[in-house]
């Protein structure tokens, strides 16, 4: 089984109508996709996530991070008006990178990796597993037949 880290990501809300109609993706870092922009049901836009490395699960949300979302914003949107930013809400994820370390693909133990006929583990599944997640199903069965 890989190391686990946990990544608390925050969102921040927009308090005024989107000016966006579509998804803003930046470039992303080693560790994330950057702070884009995701709308809501309602069309509302949400700018998230960031990375804070944490040791427990912790949902709150620290209003004084609006500067640093404000700054990762305007490399894309220089108009934001100052202030237009309100806490949203917070996520945990669990990765198989630490801090500092280069980007790791997801994991997949199968029972011939830890031995317990019919389980199969997945590690560090994130937005490009998701996009997989037809593939990587194919594979848990595979996985599942050849231990039962």
């Amino acid at each position: 089984m890989p190391r686990i880290y946990l990544a608390k990501g925050v969102y921040f809300t927009l308090r005024s109508r989107s000016p966006f109609r579509r998804l803003v993706y930046p470039l992303p870092d080693a560790a994330t996709l950057g702070v884009h922009v995701t709308l809501d049901l309602a069309g509302r836009a949400r700018f998230g996530p960031d990375l804070e490395w944490v040791d427990r699960i912790d949902y709150d949300v620290d209003a004084a991070r609006a500067p640093l979302f404000a700054a990762a914003i305007r490399r894309y949107w220089p108009d934001l008006p100052d202030d237009a930013l309100e806490p949203g809400y917070a996520g945990i994820r669990s990765k198989i990178q630490g801090p500092g370390e280069p980007p790791r693909d997801f994991v997949i133990q199968g029972p011939r990796e830890h031995g317990v006929p019919g389980f199969v583990a997945l590690y560090g599944i994130e937005s490009p597993g998701l996009t997989s997640c037809l593939a990587i199903s194919d594979l848990v069965l595979r996985l599942l037949s050849f231990s039962l």
